[in-house]
């Protein structure tokens, strides 16, 4: 497949308004691959999915992916790959044999750490479920589960395929395939869900013993069928007592909380993604895909992927559909709406480590928002305060220019 890399491409973002010094180190690398099939559009989801046709095209959409990869390449020469997660849409309705070829074509490209975390996102389908074996023959050696709720009547409202019982069999399927790092994606404040009902979900998923457990609620986004046709959620108190609660539970289970929506068993938070909300670097790859890289001179720069996959399938058309090299003004916001939403935080000499600039030039913003109780009050790290959890917005808002 033959592209023109510069075709259609959109620039936006002007020059730093001062020189940035050259970065030290840079920060440890990933790949994002899209996958943008799903068998159905779930009402609630506004990610880049399509729904699927009977035949999917499995070798032309492999050869597009690594022909956008190698246009990467040169941003990227001397690195190592530390994960690589496959997100999608459904990344399991592939079948084994293509993603093979995919994991080995990537790695014929870019080395791969010893130690590299391979994530798949996979539905409990039973049709899945059967390549789980295959898919950890390949190398993947963990699995992101989409259950969502384990109760037929709210995985119906929710438009899922899968029902309850297929959810826990997947889970033990994973296990037996020899996934001994998997999570679970589960979601809360459900149309008519009480607070019963979604601590009954977080129970049974916690009995299935995952090593990872998202849990999040459910908001209404624009471009959705439930944004148009909006669902009847809980009460704000129902959805506080809620969150409340089923935070008591996952810890009392040794599920600790390092991100918003995230907990994990010791040793087990997800290395992509501590990667990305520490300001790391990652290729993104694939229909819609967004990556971001830092540069020895300074430079850190964005990029996103041509959205719809006929037009990323089309080798008239260019992989890329635009990138945005970050400005100094940008850098704060950019760098902090990350990294505050781990519960920890990050030490605070990853800011100039990762962008380029004195961790003093924050010293304005970060005071102002220490004094509105926001921000933790400790030099050696930059982190929210329980309530700069809650009122996140708020805080990221003191360092928008």
């Amino acid at each position: 497949m033959t592209r023109n890399s510069s075709a259609s491409l959109l620039i936006i973002g002007g020059a730093a308004s001062s020189p940035r010094a050259p970065l030290p180190t840079l920060p440890p690398l990933a790949l994002y691959i899209h996958i943008p099939w799903c068998v159905r559009k779930c009402p609630y989801c506004d990610f880049n999915s399509h729904t699927a046709s009977p035949v999917l095209p499995e070798q032309e959409y492999v050869d597009a992916l690594l022909a956008d990869l190698d246009q990467d390449l040169h941003a990227v020469y001397g690195r190592e790959l530390s994960s690589i997660f496959f997100g999608g849409g459904t990344p399991s309705l592939f079948s084994a044999e293509a993603l093979g070829r995919l994991l080995e074509g990537v790695k014929q490209r870019i080395p791969f750490a010893d130690d590299i975390e391979i994530t798949l996102e996979a539905n409990p389908g039973t049709f899945e479920q059967e390549k789980f074996v295959a898919y950890r023959k390949l190398g993947i050696n963990r699995l992101s589960i989409g259950v969502q709720s384990f109760q037929q009547e709210k995985l119906k409202a929710l438009g899922r395929i899968h029902n309850g019982d297929e959810a826990v069999r997947a889970a033990g399927m994973a296990r037996q395939a020899g996934f001994d790092n998997f999570n679970l994606d589960l979601m809360h404040g459900l149309p008519d869900q009480s607070l019963d009902d979604a601590l009954s979900d977080l129970r049974q998923a916690i009995e299935l013993k995952p090593t990872h457990i998202s849990w999040y609620q459910l908001t209404l986004e624009p471009n959705t069928v439930f944004w148009n046709q909006p669902p009847v959620l809980p009460e704000d108190d129902t959805l506080w007592d809620i969150q409340e609660a089923g935070q008591a539970l996952l810890a009392e289970y040794g599920y600790a909380q390092y991100e918003v929506s995230a907990y994990a068993q010791p040793g087990r938070p997800a290395r992509h993604n501590l990667n990305y909300w520490s300001f790391g670097d990652f290729i993104g790859i694939g229909a819609g895909a967004h990556g971001k890289l830092s540069h020895p001179d300074g430079r850190i720069v964005r990029t996103w992927k041509t959205r719809l996959p006929k037009d990323y399938l089309n080798p008239a058309k260019s992989f890329q559909a635009g990138e945005k090299a970050l400005t100094n003004d940008e850098m704060p916001f950019e760098f902090l709406m990350n990294a505050l939403r781990l519960t920890a935080g990050v030490e605070s000499r990853l800011y100039p480590e990762r962008t380029g600039l004195p961790l003093e030039s924050l010293d304005e913003h970060r005071r102002e928002a220490e004094q509105s109780g926001l921000l933790q009050v400790e030099p050696s790290r930059l982190a929210a305060t329980e309530r700069g959890q809650l009122f996140l917005n708020d805080l990221l808002q003191k360092f928008l220019s």
